[in-house]
């Protein structure tokens, strides 16, 4: 073995790799695109970058581990310089190298998806590629945390480990898809192009997508904001250093007469009043956000009691329990702000509807990690059961003026009271004063905590301060559970 003369070879073989094909690489600036090992330079701190099968460079994907904020990560990076990043046998070696290594030392998983597809000349041996990345994915599920940058096309198979990753993120020019827009276009018998069919606007509606970016750059920077919001794997915490004052009082929330925007109350109680919200434009009537109370990484949930009458949607639901699994899966502690009338009244068959009220009532009582519900509005039927409820909760707040009710006050009322109601003077005016009495005299805040069921009515203005409280209290929660595989959520 002569070292010394095979050193030059070696360093300019590695640097023939990593300057890639001069003509592609101008192609993908051209589009607006960085190269890989460009974006994996902005996804991680400055020099932390270790490749791994550098001189396998025609896989079409780099590979390697670093850090993000100083904690480790795995990364892989699809190189569309390289055979349109297309993915082959080789190329699901070098990602299942980095998830296995994720898996073993308990780090996450960033996934920078550019593909023109499956190396068709490899035929059924791409095939197995997607299925291995897809199976690998699966196992780590739960695991670590996975996060996709989607930075270009990712159609066909690749759009589904897309969506088998935790969280999302997608540039202008990215797109998701399972049928690209010509054999759309062909079957709907009209033209329909990529951005209107699979772009980022279109998937983060369809809820594919949780977060949008114009650039690689700034899709990058929100990558790496949630990875340091994250727990590395199931077995840590998420916890770090408070910069904001936990017992910070929100004084102008006690004179609040409804919330118009619910994300002004999470905004407020956030440290910082930093929130980061996902899938904002997916069932606009449910906000799901990520943020910080006292250090701790919370998940929020909270119904838009301004839209759809503030009721329970199909995909609204689906939205809530998918991100209360995402949260449990990791213990990140789930606060529900509640303020909705139940379910949304439809003419359409109801099986759908109550299969998305089973889904996020499932979600709910299968978490383990710690809940807290703040009734801040009305909590009617599905929306007490499913989001308030001591099968939903750990601890329960309720504002005053909450109503915690099977049906609606102007329903109650209705069945309560219709003798009254019948023989009034000023019908409208007695409907109002007896809606109100029912209120008052039981479906109240104040009812349900003397029955046990709210642990606390509590001010608006010490609304931080008391979420804080209970994270503190809830840290140590522990809870068993009978044995089984898993549960079998009503999908």
């Amino acid at each position: 073995m002569n070292v010394e003369r095979n050193l030059p070879v070696v360093r300019e073989r590695k640097l023939e790799i990593l300057k890639g094909d001069p003509e592609l690489c101008a192609q993908q600036k051209k589009a607006g695109k960085l190269i890989a090992r460009e974006r994996i330079g902005l996804l991680l701190d400055a020099a932390s970058f270790v490749e791994l099968d550098v001189l396998n460079s025609e896989a079409g994907v780099v590979t390697g581990y670093g850090l993000i904020n100083g904690s480790p990560v795995y990364v892989y990076a699809q190189d569309f310089t390289v055979k349109g990043g297309s993915v082959g046998a080789d190329h699901a070696r070098k990602v299942l190298k980095v998830m296995d290594l994720a898996e073993k030392t308990g780090a996450p998983v960033v996934a920078i998806l550019d593909t023109a597809g499956a190396r068709l000349d490899e035929g059924i041996d791409a095939m197995n590629a997607y299925a291995l990345m897809a199976g690998k994915a699966n196992a780590i599920s739960g695991v670590v945390p996975q996060v996709a940058l989607v930075l270009g096309p990712c159609g066909g198979i690749a759009s589904a480990i897309a969506g088998m990753s935790d969280i999302t993120v997608m540039s202008k020019n990215g797109a998701l898809f399972v049928n690209g827009p010509m054999v759309v276009s062909t079957v709907a018998g009209k033209e329909v192009d990529m951005e209107t069919l699979a772009g980022a606007q279109a998937s983060v509606k369809s809820g594919m997508a949780h977060l949008t970016a114009e650039t690689d750059e700034e899709a990058i920077a929100k990558a790496r904001k949630l990875i340091s919001m994250l727990p590395a794997n199931n077995m840590a915490d998420a916890e770090g250093f408070c910069e904001d004052d936990v017992n910070r009082e929100l004084g102008d929330l006690n004179a609040i007469q409804s919330l118009d925007d619910v994300r002004d109350v999470l905004t407020r109680v956030a440290d910082m009043n930093d929130i980061v919200e996902l899938g904002a434009e997916f069932a606009p009537s449910m906000v799901t956000a990520l943020a910080k109370i006292g250090g701790t990484t919370v998940g929020f949930v909270a119904n838009q009691a301004a839209k759809d009458e503030g009721r329970l949607t199909v995909y609204g639901s689906k939205k809530a329990a998918r991100f209360v699994s995402f949260c449990d899966c990791f213990s990140i502690p789930v606060i529900t702000v509640v303020d909705s009338m139940g379910m949304k009244i439809s003419a359409a068959p109801q099986g759908e509807l109550s299969r998305a009220g089973a889904q996020l009532m499932f979600a709910y009582a299968e978490a383990s990690t710690p809940r807290i519900a703040l009734i801040a509005g009305n909590a009617v039927g599905m929306g007490y059961a499913a989001l308030a409820s001591r099968t939903a909760a750990d601890v329960v707040y309720a504002w005053p003026g909450a109503c915690i009710s099977a049906v609606t006050p102007k329903i109650a009322a209705q069945l309560n009271y219709a003798d009254e109601m019948k023989d009034a003077a000023d019908p409208f005016a007695k409907r109002a004063e007896l809606e109100q009495r029912y209120v008052d005299d039981v479906a109240d805040g104040v009812n349900a905590a003397r029955q046990g069921y709210v642990d606390d009515v509590i001010e608006p203005a010490q609304t931080r301060m008391m979420l804080a409280a209970a994270l503190e209290m809830l840290a140590g929660k522990r809870e068993s559970k009978p044995a089984k595989k898993h549960g079998n959520m009503p999908l």
